[in-house]
């Protein structure tokens, strides 16, 4: 069986299934979604390949092999992802594989540097699945950020940067004049110092019934999960540059795509809100805040919202939602060891070094930071100059 797609024979309430599809999604690989409850042949083959036993995940790879139940770990080795370093010690590591992550990572290895950068998603970060960079310098006819992550890890490897994938930095650990990088799955890798670059992540509405639809109706990334509504009706929550970027982005697959904003104005530009209004298919209302979401079958049934000029309370009916109303800051590795504003955003001094020496942050986990990808890079050059400068003086 040959397929030039990966094939995920799952059902919707298989808590395995949602991780798998989950991994996928990190790694930003592209896979076809078969619900066996939904389709009687696939149910018959996932039978058939199991001897009998309706076991899911059953994901059968392009190459005809197949997987059942597999771990993360199986996963990244089917996928060919580095997930263990060449040895245990570094001049630096690097935390996070974003535009500051990557950026950081070159600058450093030209230098000669040994340099180790660990990302436990899709290279390139939040950028990487954003559908058009168009206000990157560089790029005037704009450029998709799945190119642009590519070209920058392409850059990394260049100069050497080595770089694990589908592993995460359970601790970090100071260790004399030095500090440790300890992994979940508790291997341990030195370093004079070790740049936080974790970035940030979709910010949820933590309402009734959202836990239980994540992965199966309710979605943060439009370029991902968008191909499951082709001529369906959805729903966007939010209001700013994000939001609408994504809304007009879903209706190359969706029927009709509608917007919702909780606040009396839109905070997206002037030019996404008349390409927004330009579109027959789409609607926007202000002033509505999301109560709830109504399961049924472990599938979205209504979305209760509510007017908060009349508070009169509403029941809608969509295929499928997503979810951008802002990011949250990815720095729960060092709650403990770093000082943070209210927010959970990492404070940093003027060098970008964190209250715990050789630890240093930069992108959009520090506070101040500006959220933008050129700020991103930016940022990650600032950082590996300041680290040199560090290094040089602890020798």
């Amino acid at each position: 069986m040959t397929t030039d797609l990966i094939k995920v024979y799952s059902t919707v309430w298989c808590p395995d299934c949602k991780r798998a599809k989950k991994f996928f999604g990190e790694q930003r690989v592209s896979y076809e979604n078969i619900d066996i409850e939904q389709d009687p042949d696939a149910m018959a083959y996932v039978e058939k390949v199991n001897n009998g036993k309706r076991i899911i995940p059953t994901i059968v790879f392009p190459d005809g092999s197949l997987l059942v139940e597999p771990s993360n770990a199986e996963l990244a080795a089917k996928l060919g992802l580095k997930t263990k370093a060449q040895r245990q010690y570094y001049d630096m590591i690097i935390i996070g594989g974003g535009p500051t992550g990557l950026t950081a990572a070159l600058y450093m290895a030209r230098e000669g540097l040994e340099v180790l950068v660990i990302e436990k998603a899709g290279l390139g970060g939040q950028v990487g699945i954003t559908q058009v960079l168009d206000n990157f310098p560089g790029f005037p006819g704009g450029i998709s950020g799945g190119e642009f992550a590519d070209r920058l890890t392409q850059q990394a490897y260049q100069f050497g940067v080595e770089i694990l994938q589908a592993n995460e930095v359970g601790k970090i650990v100071p260790q004399g004049t030095y500090l440790c990088a300890i992994t979940v799955d508790n291997v341990e890798y030195g370093a004079k110092a070790v740049l936080l670059a974790t970035g940030a992540q979709y910010r949820r509405l933590d309402v009734p019934g959202e836990d239980e639809l994540i992965g199966t109706n309710i979605h943060f990334c439009a370029t991902c999960d968008g191909a499951f509504y082709k001529g369906k009706r959805v729903l966007v929550i939010g209001g700013g540059n994000s939001a609408f970027e994504e809304a007009l982005f879903l209706t190359r697959f969706a029927k009709t795509v509608d917007i919702v904003v909780h606040t009396p104005q839109v905070k997206a530009s002037k030019i996404l809100q008349e390409k927004v209004a330009s579109q027959e298919n789409m609607t926007v209302t202000v002033n509505h805040a999301i109560k709830a979401f109504q399961v049924k079958n472990n599938r979205l049934d209504r979305v209760i919202v509510e007017d908060q000029s009349t508070c009169e309370v509403k029941e809608w009916q969509y295929d499928g939602v997503f979810v951008f109303i802002g990011l949250s800051p990815n720095s729960s590795l060092v709650r403990e060891a770093v000082e943070m504003d209210p927010f959970g955003f990492v404070l940093t001094d003027k060098t970008l070094m964190t209250s715990l020496p050789g630890l240093f942050t930069a992108g959009d986990v520090r506070a101040g930071s500006t959220k933008q990808a050129a700020a991103a890079a930016g940022e990650g050059a600032t950082a590996a100059l300041m680290i040199r400068e560090y290094l040089k003086e602890v020798g």
